[in-house]
């Protein structure tokens, strides 16, 4: 998107065929409370909150770049673990599962799950679901995590929050979650609740 009215086009139109702050937030890859104001203010109303917008369609939208985006991401993965010291002889592999994260990171999962031989799984976060008390969960079509590693995939690493709910639902199901790829940090972490994260770029506000 190449302005901010533009951007509060979209989120409005987004929001008008009844998608969610958190649904819009996942779609545009944008914190919560800048979509909150992309809906309620006008241009020069209020103070923009700090945050950066990321547009990656131009890899999204297209199936090679796709594929070639999520190969980058498992040699990331195996990269930052050889520079670590942990893809040593007996240390396992690649992990035997990769959870995409809905949305955006079950087409990468998917794809680095099949390009590794491992099994995959979809995380549906908290955030996305509905009822009185609205939990995350795993798509049960697809692998579970009881005593197996785990792989986390996402496209944008906003706030941790998302990420974080995984971690402690694949702990609480009795899987190990050996790490974190995505292909961009805008928060500039190293790991998140003790899962190493990787990404391919990270994205860094200087004021």
């Amino acid at each position: 998107m190449s302005s901010l009215e533009e951007l509060i086009t979209k989120a409005r139109l987004l929001h008008s065929e009844g998608r969610s702050t958190s649904q819009i937030s996942d779609e545009l890859s944008l914190s919560a409370e800048t979509v909150t104001w992309l809906l309620t203010q006008q241009k020069t109303g209020g103070d923009v909150p700090k945050d950066v917008l990321i547009d990656w369609s131009s890899i999204s939208c297209d199936s090679n770049n796709l594929c070639l985006a999520a190969s980058m991401m498992a040699q990331r993965y195996y990269f930052a673990r050889e520079q670590a010291g942990l893809n040593s002889e007996g240390s396992g592999g690649f992990p035997d599962v990769v959870i995409g994260i809905a949305h955006s990171g079950i087409p990468l999962a998917t794809l680095i799950a099949g390009n590794e031989g491992s099994m995959f799984a979809m995380f549906h976060p908290r955030k996305h679901a509905q009822g009185e008390s609205p939990a995350g969960s795993l798509n049960s079509s697809f692998a579970g995590v009881s005593n197996r590693s785990c792989l986390i995939v996402d496209d944008v690493v906003t706030t941790g929050n998302t990420i974080t709910e995984t971690i402690e639902y694949i702990r609480k199901h009795g899987g190990e979650p050996l790490g974190i790829v995505v292909l961009f940090d805008k928060r500039g972490l190293e790991e998140i609740d003790g899962v190493p994260l990787y990404s391919l770029v990270r994205v860094e506000r200087i004021d």
